[in-house]
């Protein structure tokens, strides 16, 4: 992090060609931001909000599970994990894990109730336009806290705190996959260096591997 801000503090060029910022919902990405680039417009990214909403899932398929009375229920629980993780639409036939799951969601109505809410949720993206997209949230958020699961609900407020920026993928569509995937070249020249001692070497081989694709500046 520290890093990356004296990057930004360098390069006033860079400031004024990137008014657009895909992240995370991580705090302090978005104080740096509204730090170092105040004008910039903040957009949260779709893949890491979908990447909480599973995270969110798993936490609540542990705490079903203690809390199963059941106990002939709690294996079924805890043998659905990937199943629960799995798009719906990639669930595997000839494996019966659509079977599984659904075995699973019949006997406890909340996992039921917090999966079909985790597939809807990806239909976010796929609204017409912002205005359409809002709409969809707002019922999103208001359902998800009518079940009263706890870990949804606390979800559920995390979109309604970070809305603007969810929403601001319908004006900029940008995401941090570019992002990603340049650090992951960087950790890949860290191993086939086995470490750099220099850091204003490293620093200019982390350049230099940049603008074998892309223009930096």
């Amino acid at each position: 992090m520290t890093e990356i801000l004296k990057l930004i503090n360098s390069c006033p060029v860079f400031l004024d060609h990137y008014t657009t910022v895909a992240m995370d919902m991580w705090t302090p990405y978005i104080n740096a931001v509204m730090k170092h680039i105040p004008k910039a417009e903040i957009v949260f990214d779709r893949f890491h909000i979908a990447k909480l909403m599973n995270q969110t899932m798993d936490e609540i398929r542990r705490a079903l599970y203690h809390d199963e009375v059941f106990l002939n229920n709690r294996p079924v629980i805890k043998g659905i994990r990937w199943l629960l993780l799995k798009r719906n639409t990639n669930l595997n036939e000839e494996k019966d894990e659509r079977k599984h799951l659904e075995q699973a969601l019949q006997i406890n109505k909340p996992l039921a109730e917090a999966y079909y809410l985790k597939e809807e949720l990806s239909q976010l993206w796929l609204e017409p336009s912002k205005k359409d997209a809002a709409k969809f949230l707002r019922s999103w958020i208001k359902r998800a806290i009518a079940t009263s699961i706890q870990g949804l609900c606390t979800f559920a407020n995390t979109l309604m705190a970070h809305r603007s920026g969810i929403l601001n993928w319908f004006d900029f569509r940008i995401s941090t996959g570019p992002l990603e995937g340049f650090i992951n070249k960087i950790k890949v020249l860290k191993r086939k260096a086995y470490g750099f001692r220099d850091m204003e070497y490293f620093a200019l081989k982390i350049y230099a591997l940049h603008e074998e694709k892309y223009a930096f500046l």
